[in-house]
């Protein structure tokens, strides 16, 4: 933890000094020669719920949080709107750590709509699915083994082009979603926020009615659990796994856990995670023994933001954000490409201090 504002502005060079612990707590020896990075976009209704979501100044404005992560990454900039991309209280996004990544990389990456509120303002590739609906009260994605089969294409296709897929997530309200799909599929999981004090009470009172109508419908195969209880990414995402030939690490902390645990569930192998060490160190999210559970790896990524020089950063470290838009696994993924943790340290800092 920084104590004094004197020890958060720290000159760029002294970065590289600051790295006196692990970057990664396990390297998994994969050195790719044709990497990618993709995102899956989605809404879900429960994002609108006030208090369930810190993914946006309002609850209403959390469904256009995809879209605005997609330009920033895509641009390098918000440029549809009037935004910077930082939370109110001045902590940059995860979306700024991806694109910062995309930059130091030279990586272009794919964006797929699985089912968005508003039109897309960068090129994405389409499943033609719908915003997740309400599970309290309806089938929160009807049309999931459906688009479980189009992200089953979207594997295949991505296997042609590359040897490991980082595959992360943007979807606002998801980690309620997942907590509804991992309970449905037996797991006592908890699951992690975007806020410092994760609104649980809120979380658990949303799952209870779920569950409750996910007994009265009867819904217990893995794609109807999806159908009844998750949002459009997750069948998206677990189909672009299931059909992907090369290596693929899930980028993301427990919404693409609960994507995992339906893989597990639909017998299909369940990949590694690659996330950061504040969904790891969320003592309300239980996120190590949840992944214990599934049966997988995770990977995590401590990018020492408490003592990189920036005060925004620095409340990862008190638990705000923590991990989305597959920052975690970009990451990684720069690690893996040979970049060092100094100089992915740098970049990041370089990239949000322009708009600070």
């Amino acid at each position: 933890m920084v104590e004094s504002d004197s020890n958060l502005f720290y000159p760029a060079a002294h970065i590289l000094y600051t790295m006196s612990h692990y970057f990664l707590s396990e390297d998994p020896g994969i050195r790719p020669r044709h990497p990618m990075m993709a995102v899956v976009l989605g809404n879900t209704v429960l994002s609108t719920v006030p208090g369930i979501s810190g993914a946006g100044p309002t609850p209403e404005k959390t469904l256009l949080t995809p879209i605005l992560d997609a330009e920033l990454i895509t641009n390098g900039a918000i440029t549809s709107m009037p935004a910077r991309p930082n939370t109110p209280t001045g902590c940059p996004t995860p979306a700024s750590i991806t694109r910062s990544m995309m930059e130091l990389t030279g990586l272009s990456p794919i964006f797929i709509n699985a089912g968005l509120v508003h039109t897309p303002t960068v090129p994405c590739l389409d499943v033609y699915g719908r915003p997740g609906g309400d599970p309290r009260r309806e089938d929160a994605v009807p049309d999931a083994a459906l688009l479980f089969e189009r992200g089953e294409r979207i594997g295949r296709l991505l296997s042609h082009y590359s040897d490991l897929l980082m595959l992360g997530e943007c979807v606002p309200g998801g980690t309620t979603t997942a907590l509804c799909v991992l309970r449905a599929l037996g797991y006592d999981a908890s699951v992690s926020s975007a806020f410092p004090k994760n609104p649980i009470d809120l979380k658990e009172a949303v799952c209870r009615e779920v569950l409750a109508r996910i007994q009265e419908t009867g819904a217990e195969e893995p794609m109807d659990i999806l159908r009844t209880a998750g949002d459009p990414m997750m069948p998206v995402a677990a189909g672009i796994a299931s059909t992907y030939s090369g290596e693929i690490i899930f980028a993301g902390g427990t919404q693409m856990l609960a994507v995992a645990a339906i893989m597990k569930a639909l017998g299909i192998r369940v990949p590694p995670l690659a996330t950061t060490v504040y969904v790891r160190d969320d003592p309300s999210a239980g996120f190590g023994r949840s992944v214990a559970e599934v049966g997988t790896t995770a990977y995590y990524v401590d990018p020492n933001f408490d003592k990189i020089g920036h005060p925004g950063l620095a409340r990862y470290c008190i638990g705000e954000v923590k991990e989305g838009t597959g920052a975690g696994g970009a990451l990684m993924l720069a690690y893996l490409m040979g970049h060092s943790p100094e100089e992915i340290s740098r970049k990041v800092f370089d990239f949000v201090r322009e708009y600070a």
